[in-house]
């Protein structure tokens, strides 16, 4: 059985790597960045501020139907990265679905995020995902201080800078991941996204350097 961390997210930001939700286990320097689409960066946002809008939202339209059956959704768990692939799942319970027998749907972190924040369900993240993926928090914050030198537009929560960080894992470990997204993201032919990753690779280099 998988060990589970809850965790928060630390920060939502656009950066020169793409968007990205940094995703930090309490009581833990580290975090794991899960790049996600401008769309779905647009919906976690608006449910983590409580923005209303005139007519629900795709995430907002799930839990609307959820409620009217009875169910709950208990938790949000990013489980698994196989193949360069974060796997989220939803836990959900009510009904004749019990804590001890809940409904289990497999989900896209985004998604599972998005329907965390609009009514604050908990959130956990594997510990061998963290291990996989996880990267310190100075990390982030040089990589912002640098982009904020050349006027890169960031959005954070509040309280994104107060926190400095320390290892988590290998740096060789993090390089091998980030290089094996590239790769895929080169053969679904998203060149975009892929001169992202890339950037990111080479910042890691330099800090190691």
């Amino acid at each position: 059985m998988r060990e589970m961390l809850n965790a928060e997210i630390w920060s939502i930001a656009s950066t020169n790597q793409g968007n990205a939700v940094l995703l930090r286990p309490q009581g833990l320097e580290i975090a794991v960045p899960i790049f996600i689409g401008q769309l779905e960066m647009q919906s976690i946002l608006i449910g983590k501020e409580g923005v209303t809008l005139p007519r629900p939202l795709t995430h907002d339209l799930f839990l609307n139907m959820l409620s009217r059956l009875n169910l709950t959704i208990k938790r949000v768990e990013v489980y698994e990265l196989r193949n360069n692939t974060f796997h989220a799942r939803l836990i959900i319970t009510g009904g004749e679905y019990t804590p001890q027998n809940p409904l289990v749907l497999d989900s896209r972190p985004s998604d599972a995020f998005a329907l965390a924040v609009r009514r604050r369900y908990p959130i956990y993240i594997a510990a061998t995902v963290v291990e996989q993926a996880g990267i310190p928090l100075d990390f982030f914050m040089e990589a912002m201080e640098e982009a904020d030198e050349n006027s890169a537009a960031y959005i954070t929560d509040p309280g994104f800078l107060q926190d400095e960080g320390e290892t988590g894992g290998t740096s060789a470990a993090k390089q091998f991941t980030l290089q094996d997204q590239l790769d895929q993201a080169v053969a679904a032919e998203e060149y975009e996204q892929a001169a992202k990753i890339r950037d990111m690779l080479k910042q890691m280099e330099k800090k190691q350097d």
